[in-house]
């Protein structure tokens, strides 16, 4: 990928961060009921702000975004937009969600974030194949559980 500075009226700038934040209890619903609908809202918060959004991955427990933020934003006031705007878009549209997450609190409250620098590629290949990544880590870690105190067939 080519660095891309972006510009301001009076700055010049390359800002971009790796952010990924939970639903709340890490609960898996971004699959099942609102994931085409979550992307749709954060592509809407971002153009409101003028945040650019370079790699997404909506995972069942996390979400994965890459972003480019302009210096007059911080980083958690961003957060605090995209968490905040987001969870209430997804409570207006999908309304009986909010008798299993009561008080409009959708996501967890921390996250994670990194400063991407001139490896961006490299962080957006992550992104991409995080998932299946995951999968294949759950597969090998599957393992049949069994009883310490059988002795085996026959022995009592």
């Amino acid at each position: 990928m080519a660095q891309k500075a972006y510009s301001l009226s009076h700055t010049k700038w390359m800002c971009k961060y790796h952010v990924v934040f939970t639903p709340k209890y890490r609960r898996k619903v971004i699959y099942n009921q609102i994931r085409s609908d979550l992307g749709e809202i954060f592509r809407k918060l971002c153009q409101y702000k003028g945040i650019e959004i370079i790699e997404g991955h909506l995972m069942p427990d996390q979400v994965h975004m890459l972003l480019a933020i302009p210096p007059k934003y911080s980083v958690s006031s961003v957060m605090g937009y995209l968490k905040g705007k987001s969870s209430l878009m997804v409570f207006d549209r999908h309304a009986k969600m909010k008798y299993k997450f009561g008080n409009r609190k959708f996501w967890a409250e921390g996250y994670y974030v990194s400063t991407v620098g001139l490896n961006e590629a490299t962080i957006a290949k992550y992104i991409r194949e995080q998932e299946k990544a995951d999968i294949a880590l759950d597969r090998l870690s599957v393992k049949e559980h069994e009883d310490p105190f059988d002795r085996g067939p026959g022995r009592k």
